[in-house]
């Protein structure tokens, strides 16, 4: 199985009106780069059965994807395929806050104050109240060496008024301090998923 998703290595540009300002000329076409996940998918699958965790679903994030392009997915492992798909942030590093500057390489790192996100499998384990977005978050246990501060770094999923529900690709996401935040609508849908679904996998990569 694979995703297709926009990038902007080639554009096609017309102009349509001679008093059109160079600014406003948009690109008519952007080039596809297929992504195949397949090998991501049975390794998940795998890795859930042998650590009891649900097999259902799991929840996959490519921070090698554009941050203005939607990254997050929930998939389903019965049906062999991706159930939905989100907007995600990432963090910023020694990039400013709230800004969009990490959008197409996303800083890595587990270290504390690093302000990054880290590369790894998750478990999603209590919900809890957040200061930010719908006041919901989940606590996240990093299970690998590249994530191992996860829970003392205080990497949770959330959601936050700043992220959008769409994508607005060449733009970019805002970004924060390392947690996976998406936006208030999204996460209410996640929210009803992870009430009724216990110790899903979430897997952060970097394709």
């Amino acid at each position: 199985m694979s995703l297709i998703f926009s990038c902007n290595k080639e554009k096609k540009v017309t102009i349509t009106s001679e008093n059109r300002d160079i600014n406003e000329i948009i690109s008519e076409e952007k080039s596809r780069v297929e992504i195949n996940y397949d090998n991501y998918y049975k390794e998940a699958k795998q890795y859930c059965k042998v650590n009891n965790l649900n097999q259902d679903k799991f929840i996959l994030i490519d921070l090698g994807v554009h941050s203005g392009l939607k990254r997050f997915f929930i998939y389903n492992f019965k049906d062999k395929k991706i159930s939905k798909s989100y907007m995600v942030s990432h963090g910023c590093g020694a990039n400013e806050w709230g800004r969009t500057s990490s959008r197409k390489d996303a800083p890595i790192s587990n270290e504390f104050d690093s302000h990054c996100s880290s590369l790894g499998k998750y478990v999603i384990l209590d919900r809890g109240v957040s200061q930010w977005g719908i006041k919901v978050n989940y606590i996240l246990k990093g299970k690998d060496k590249s994530n191992s501060n996860a829970l003392n770094r205080a990497i949770v999923l959330h959601s936050w008024e700043a992220i959008p529900d769409n994508e607005v690709f060449p733009e970019g996401t805002p970004e924060g301090w390392g947690c996976p935040a998406v936006s208030n609508e999204s996460m209410k849908e996640i929210d009803e998923l992870l009430k009724t679904n216990k110790k899903v996998l979430m897997w952060i990569i970097k394709s």
